[in-house]
Parts: C-alpha cells; sequence; structure tokens
C-alpha cells in the first residue's frame, strides 16, 4: 500500500459501494466490562479472523483508594473484536506482551499489518507510579496473530520520556514515526527507519502547541495531523509530511448532546475507507455523564465514533449525526452489509 495509516488504511483502490454504507453504530461505540477505563484506541484488521480488533489503553478506573495517579498506571492493553465492519463490539481480552515486569503500565499503542506481520509500537513506563514525573519508552513488538506480541527493540528517541507513537509509510517506502516528547513542552517529535527496525530522531514536527496522541493519515490527496490538545482535537494538513499547517479551530471541543458523548473528544485513531474515513476517540464519563452511585465515575472512558468529512480543504465531524460505519476487509472480502 501507498501509506499505511494508523490502525489500519484500506487502499482508495477499493472504494466503498453506494450499498455498504454501513448500520448506525451505538454510542458509546464500546465499553470496557473490566476496568471502565478504555482510552487511546488502535485499530486493526486480524487477517487470520477476518475481523476488526481494537487495541486500546485500559485505565484501571474501578480502582479502589487509588493513590494520586496510580489508577492510569499498571495498565494492560485491550482488545476489543468486530465482525460485522466495526458497527458492533465485544471484549476479546488483553495483548499478551513479551516485555517488562508485572507492574509495567502499557499506553497508547499503534498497531498496523505490514509485509506478512503485525506491527506495535508502544508506550512503556517501567512501573506503576501516582504521579505522571515517570520515565517512559517506546518499544516495538511483532505478532503473527495480533494476540500475542514479541518485543524487538527500544526505539532510541529525543528522550527518556516519549509517549503516543504513531507510525506511516511513505511514498519512497521509508517510515515516519511521531510522537510525544515530555521533555520539549510536550511538543510533536518525528523519527524516520527504513525498515521499522532503525530510527533516527529528527526533532520537532509541531511546535506552535502542546499536544499528544498524533495521529497522521491520507485521505483526500493530502496527509493529516490529528493531535490531543486538551480542548478537543487540533488538525493539521501536509502535503509532504513535513510542512504542516494548521486548521483553524479543534474537532469534537464542544460537547456532543448524546448521553456518554456530552465531553470533549480526546487520542483518537482513523480509519480511511476508500473515500470514508472514521474517527474513533474516547470520551469521559463525569458531568453529565456521571454514572449513578459510582465515586470514580469522572475516570471512565469510552470510545466512539464519528465520520469524518472533506469540504473545502477542511476537516469537520459531526459527533452528532448518526454514524453509519462500515470498515471493509482489506483484502476486499467483504459481504454486504
Amino acid at each position: 500500500m501507498l501509506a499505511a495509516a494508523v490502525g489500519e488504511l484500506v487502499s482508495a483502490a477499493q472504494p466503498v459501494s453506494d450499498e455498504q454504507t454501513g448500520k448506525i453504530a451505538a454510542k458509546p461505540l464500546f465499553r470496557d466490562p473490566v476496568h471502565d477505563g478504555a482510552a487511546d484506541p488502535s485499530l486493526c484488521f486480524n487477517r487470520q479472523e477476518r475481523k476488526w480488533f481494537m487495541f486500546y489503553t485500559n485505565r484501571r478506573a474501578d480502582l479502589a483508594d487509588a493513590k494520586g495517579e496510580s489508577w492510569v498506571h499498571g495498565t494492560r492493553i485491550g482488545i476489543a473484536e468486530s465482525a460485522d465492519n466495526g458497527v458492533t463490539w465485544k471484549y476479546r481480552g488483553t495483548a499478551d506482551i513479551d516485555y517488562g515486569k508485572d507492574d509495567y503500565t502499557h499506553w497508547a499503542p499503534e498497531v498496523f499489518y505490514h509485509d506478512g506481520a503485525y506491527h506495535m509500537f508502544l508506550t512503556i513506563v517501567p512501573g506503576t507510579f501516582t504521579n505522571w514525573n515517570a520515565p517512559r519508552d517506546i518499544i516495538h513488538l511483532t505478532s503473527d496473530d495480533l494476540l500475542k506480541w514479541k518485543y524487538r527493540s527500544t526505539l532510541k528517541l529525543a528522550s527518556d520520556r516519549v509517549i503516543d507513537p504513531c507510525v506511516i509509510q511513505l511514498p519512497d517506502k521509508t517510515w515516519r514515526l511521531w510522537y510525544k516528547n515530555e521533555r520539549d513542552h510536550s511538543y510533536i517529535y518525528y523519527a524516520d527507519s527504513p525498515d521499522l527496525f532503525n530510527w533516527t530522531d529528527r526533532g520537532a514536527a509541531v511546535s506552535d502547541q502542546h499536544g499528544e496522541g498524533p495521529k497522521v493519515f491520507r485521505w483526500q490527496d493530502h496527509y493529516w495531523m490529528i493531535t490531543d490538545v486538551w480542548q478537543g482535537l487540533a488538525v493539521y494538513k501536509s502535503d509532504d509530511c513535513l510542512k504542516w499547517t494548521r486548521q483553524k479551530g479543534n474537532l469534537l471541543a464542544d460537547p456532543g448532546q448524546s448521553p456518554t458523548d456530552r465531553s470533549k473528544g480526546q487520542h483518537a485513531d482513523v480509519v480511511v475507507a476508500g473515500d470514508r474515513a472514521f474517527i474513533f476517540y474516547f470520551t469521559h464519563q463525569g458531568g453529565k455523564d456521571a454514572l449513578p452511585d459510582n465515586p470514580y465515575s469522572s475516570r471512565c472512558t469510552v470510545i466512539q465514533v464519528a465520520e469524518l468529512q472533506y469540504k473545502d480543504g477542511l476537516l469537520t465531524c459531526d459527533r452528532d449525526n448518526p454514524t453509519r460505519v462500515f470498515l471493509p476487509d482489506p483484502e476486499n472480502r467483504n459481504k454486504e452489509p
């Protein structure tokens, strides 16, 4: 494929037919049944099982008597699966990751398929901490089945506090990775690789504002970067993946009208499906969405989906518009919805 989008890209050479508009997705799209803390989604198609998988940070929202920020540490990567082209999702379990000690923290997976193998780039915090002041690394793992993962390397990047990897393949077949560098004002940095295994850091990619959770994808003849700026999602556009122009305003900054979707959208993934693009994001369940008799409700997070729109050179999305989801089989083995 020309450019492997974050999570999974379905080539525009295989457009979605008019009949494949999909069914309306529920709100929320997915709620974790274990800790109720699903966040930071990354989607990838399981070629063996012919299902879509969603990997996510599973924050321990239900942790009683949590000290400080311990509830967002000590996490394992959750997996949800969809057998109906992304309309409904059910819990599958946790990713079997061959790395570190039992108390290590796993955050913000980036998962995709390339050349016969699945790849995961993952944030690792070496322990379960009560504050945000721990070191963090990004590691590379591979898998044959999207379930059991083998450690390959720890990336040498700009600092000892790096999180939220995003990877795409460029037209020249090399690879580019974006991430948040917490040592430099939480700017978005990038690194390049010829083969996914050897990386050279290139410095700041976006430094006009703080942000995290970069997601880069190719759509409508442009490259796009979406970052979580804690007031919705900032949007940048580029023609070369080097010079980025920020779009005015943020996506998903204003509360939605539907229950469970009435807080800002955060840390998103995007799946491009032919001429359509879907944004998967998470929302907190406090305020109007607080759960009765749940003292930890404000920690709880769920996954939502909306369809991106492109008009006059800008990206938009209407979170209140019912979203008809259809994620095709990348190998074009779809059944009619």
